[in-house]
């Protein structure tokens, strides 16, 4: 064999390593953006419900000394995660531009009281847990009423369930996709070389050495490849924070390193486990059955 012919098949086995590497590397970034959902699911779910907020409506007579001392009491309570106050300026200004700027002159006397926005803390965003939110507010006496939408908050946990059984559908079938192409162009690859394990067998080489080197092979393939498709998150990541930072912050990013760690898992082990029985398969064919 000549120099000439030795670079033709050096050069088509370094683009059959190139193609297979760029191959999982796209596979494993889905992998790698389905694993970020799903680390994140509970940070998306808590996202919703402390943006909904309740109000607290104070009694006509509460000056504002005793509204905002009885803000900093509500502020210290368990359930609170932020709250906002809001004076009888603030509130008739919000009026007017939903009812028009003439809406008090029908009115002796300003019937906006002062109220309080409260954002509640996540996992007191429930039916049972926002009676219980009401009862406690609504029992100081400077109170007159606590207004939250009930069936909206109904609804969000609802959809929010149902969303949660989706994405958990969704990441169970890209996973299996995932290992089903990763397994075909692995074996794609081995199978390329089904003759050199052939002449290995033949010349009295053990299962086990005959597997050694494809199987370092494919550890560095999975390694590589899941380094590429790590480097694309992160790129996708940047992207999101420059475009829609809003949502970035959705996203925590202490629990990133677990997801390099699926996607660096994920390669590794799919690329070794489809090399294993590639290899295992070729090795127990006969020489007939390797032209088919």
């Amino acid at each position: 064999m000549g120099k000439e012919d030795r670079g033709i098949i050096g050069s088509r086995i370094r683009n059959a390593y190139l193609s297979t590497v760029i191959s999982i590397s796209l596979v494993l970034l889905l992998v790698g953006i389905a694993a970020l959902l799903l680390v994140n699911a509970k940070s998306v779910s808590d996202y919703f419900k402390e943006n909904m907020q309740i109000s607290v409506m104070l009694k006509q007579d509460v000056g504002e000394k005793k509204a905002k001392d009885f803000l900093l009491d509500l502020g210290s309570e368990r359930f609170i995660k932020s709250t906002e106050f809001i004076s009888v300026e603030q509130g008739e200004r919000e009026m007017a531009l939903m009812l028009g700027e003439d809406f008090l002159d029908v009115f002796e006397t300003s019937p906006i009281p002062i109220s309080i926005d409260v954002t509640l803390k996540a996992d007191y965003v429930s039916a049972d847990s926002l009676d219980m939110v009401r009862k406690e507010i609504a029992a100081s006496p400077l109170v007159e009423e606590v207004v939250y939408q009930r069936s909206l908050v109904e609804a969000l946990n609802a959809n929010l369930s149902k969303i949660s059984l989706v994405l958990g559908v969704f990441i169970a079938l890209l996973l299996f996709v995932s290992f089903v192409l990763i397994n075909n162009t692995i074996r794609l690859n081995v199978y390329a070389r089904r003759f050199t394990i052939h002449t290995m067998k033949l010349v009295g080489a053990t299962r086990s050495f005959i597997r050694a080197p494809f199987l370092l092979q494919s550890a560095f393939q999975g390694i590589f490849s899941a380094m590429i498709a790590i480097l694309g998150l992160i790129g996708l990541l940047y992207f999101i924070r420059s475009e829609v930072s809003q949502l970035f912050e959705i996203f925590s990013l202490d629990l990133l390193l677990i997801v390099m760690a699926i996607v660096l898992v994920s390669g590794l082990l799919i690329c070794l486990v489809s090399t294993w029985f590639v290899v295992n398969k070729l090795v127990s064919l006969d020489k007939d059955d390797l032209y088919y």
